[in-house]
């Protein structure tokens, strides 16, 4: 049979100077035994495979050493520590909270912390995963946890303390471990490959440190793996294909396909990836931490959060020479968004596709001509006690002046009254700045019709089509209609959608019209839509002079039902098909 010990168990530290990772509670652990100041309970929490069981095992070897070393250390030699290493000590004491959870395996226990040990000084009670007591087993704990026999000693250990009741907690010193850096994991790999005789490779080493996200035990349990797959001869082609890990070269052909805009080559590599078998958001979030990686390594303050090998290094280092930072900062903020929306996406794929394309544009220059640009927020000064914002929407206007009649749209002074900010959005009609049209060397643009072939006669004849305004009177019922109208548009959102059948607008003159909303949340949604729903307006009434207000009522203005005939006369003025149907039944109010 073989002897084979898997790495984890045969390279477990067995004093506190071979602990990793952890040299700050080591140091603790070790100068509270040379000043003989033990607590008689304490808590070790934290991730999985960091070596909470592990310190335990040593403290508890330690305390009861007969001759400990300069350094604070067991000797090995003594009567106590063989017994401890040999596994035959009646002083040390594990129990598995996960399987021995009950009122009568603590009872169990306590009737065995009244036996005194019999060589050493201490008994040490050391259970694991204490989380996982019922609650009546933590209380049936907690007097012997407070007041323990002199030479008792518990230490538990879990990896959720916040399981752990707080009566227990207050008892216990807490020690916080927290996870192995790379840096130590890789050492330690290191460490152990040369006494096993393998053959590693930084990067590979670098792979398996990552994969193992900061747990020791994960970290050697792949290592043996890889050692398997490998026959001794771990490189980092081998890593990557056995743990299923994307490689780094995948990031950088699709970082500089980005950089040239080429959508079409980098829709090919993302097809190559999900062929191997990864899914979109392993892509996306390992893409982040690509564009992580390159902002860090663009400044030498931040390399040393640049957790890779020397020659992934470098190539990080030449490739951040080509990325601008604002690039970098974009890119993302676009990957965290897709990353946040891709559980609730239908079409997975087509969401990490578009996230792309949209990485592959950041390069290109803004056209900044383009008078399809979205509205321009003008501020408007703010008096005491009052907010306006003004949002001006760019719309057609005639040439000349519009009619007299129109009256320019003015915005209302808001009164402040009972202490009350009410908030004012104003919804103005602007005539568009003129674009300088093109020309060429001739004087004059050719056009091209694609029904048929021109001659430059033709084209000579053709004159731009100027876009018509319309002036159409309107009245309150009309602008109801086109009101609900869109609010069908957008039943989805129901908040808004319950807003515009609650406040109809009213109209002020020809053109303008009030919306008086209940609360900020009312205001804030229909500011959202207020562009949008002022074009459809326009366009539904056809007029292009109208003007929308929206404020937020006044404490008198506010009407609140309380009975029910109050409540139904409420409702009447809504829907006045109520008070027909009333009557049709012969309905009375209770």
């Amino acid at each position: 049979m073989s002897d084979y010990v898997v790495s984890a168990r045969k390279y477990r530290p067995s004093t506190f100077q071979s602990v990793v990772g952890q040299k700050t509670l080591t140091q603790t652990l070790k100068r509270s035994i040379e000043s003989q100041k033990l607590a008689h309970a304490y808590l070790f929490c934290g991730p999985r495979g960091v070596g909470k069981t592990t310190c335990a095992r040593i403290f508890a070897k330690t305390i009861n050493c007969m001759h400990p070393t300069l350094d604070g250390e067991a000797c090995n030699e003594c009567e106590s520590c063989r017994s401890f290493n040999e596994q035959r000590s009646y002083n040390i004491s594990e129990m598995d909270a996960a399987s021995n959870n009950s009122v009568e395996d603590i009872r169990q226990l306590t009737e065995i912390v009244r036996i005194p040990p019999q060589v050493g000084n201490y008994k040490v009670f050391i259970i694991d995963e204490v989380h996982m007591l019922s609650a009546q087993a933590f209380n049936a704990f907690l007097k012997t946890l407070e007041e323990p026999p002199r030479y008792a000693i518990f230490i538990l250990a879990t990896t959720e303390k916040h399981k752990v009741l707080p009566t227990i907690l207050s008892r216990c010193q807490i020690f916080d471990f927290h996870r192995i850096t790379i840096t130590d994991t890789i050492e330690h790999l290191k460490y152990v490959a040369s006494q096993e005789g393998v053959v590693t490779e930084e990067e590979a080493l670098q792979v398996i440190a990552q994969k193992a996200d900061g747990g020791m035990r994960d970290a050697l349990s792949i290592f043996d793996q890889m050692v398997s797959y490998t026959g001794g001869n771990v490189s980092y082609s081998a890593v990557i294909d056995s743990l299923n890990v994307l490689d780094y070269d995948y990031f950088f052909r699709l970082t500089d396909l980005l950089l040239q805009g080429a959508v079409p080559e980098t829709l090919l590599l993302l097809n190559d990836v999900l062929q191997k078998g990864f899914d979109g958001q392993s892509f996306i979030t390992g893409l982040s931490k690509h564009f992580r990686d390159l902002l860090v390594s663009k400044d030498r303050i931040t390399l040393p959060l640049l957790e890779v090998g020397p020659a992934i290094a470098d190539r990080y280092g030449r490739q951040a020479a080509l990325c601008s930072p604002d690039f970098l900062y974009k890119a993302l903020e676009i990957n965290n968004e897709c990353d946040l929306n891709y559980k609730q996406s239908k079409n997975k794929r087509l969401l990490v596709e578009l996230t792309l394309i949209r990485l592959s544009q950041l390069q290109r220059p803004q056209d900044v001509s383009d008078p399809s640009s979205s509205p321009v927020i003008q501020k408007i000064p703010v008096q005491p006690m009052q907010q306006t914002a003004s949002l001006t929407q760019q719309t057609p206007a005639p040439v000349s002046q519009p009619p007299a009649a129109v009256p320019s749209p003015q915005q209302p002074a808001p009164q402040q009254q009972n202490n009350t900010v009410h908030i004012t959005s104003v919804y103005t009609a602007q005539p568009p700045k003129e674009t300088p049209k093109p020309t060429l060397k001739g004087g004059h643009i050719p056009t091209i019709s694609i029904r048929k072939n021109q001659t430059p006669n033709e084209q000579k004849q053709e004159t731009p089509q100027q876009e018509q305004h319309f002036d159409t009177p309107f009245d309150q019922s009309k602008l109801h209609e086109a009101w609900k109208a869109f609010a069908q548009h957008i039943k989805q959102e129901r908040v808004l959608y319950n807003t515009m059948l609650s406040c109809m607008p009213e109209l002020k003159n020809a053109t303008t019209f009030e919306v008086v909303v209940d609360n900020q949340e009312q205001l804030n949604r229909l500011n959202e839509k207020g562009a949008e729903l002022l074009q459809h307006l326009r366009k539904d009434l056809r007029n292009s002079y109208i003007t929308m207000t929206v404020r937020e009522s006044e404490k008198q203005e506010r009407q609140r039902a309380y009975s029910q005939r109050e409540k139904f006369e409420y409702m009447v003025k809504e829907n006045d098909f109520l008070l027909q149907f009333k009557d049709l039944f012969g309905l009375e109010l209770a």
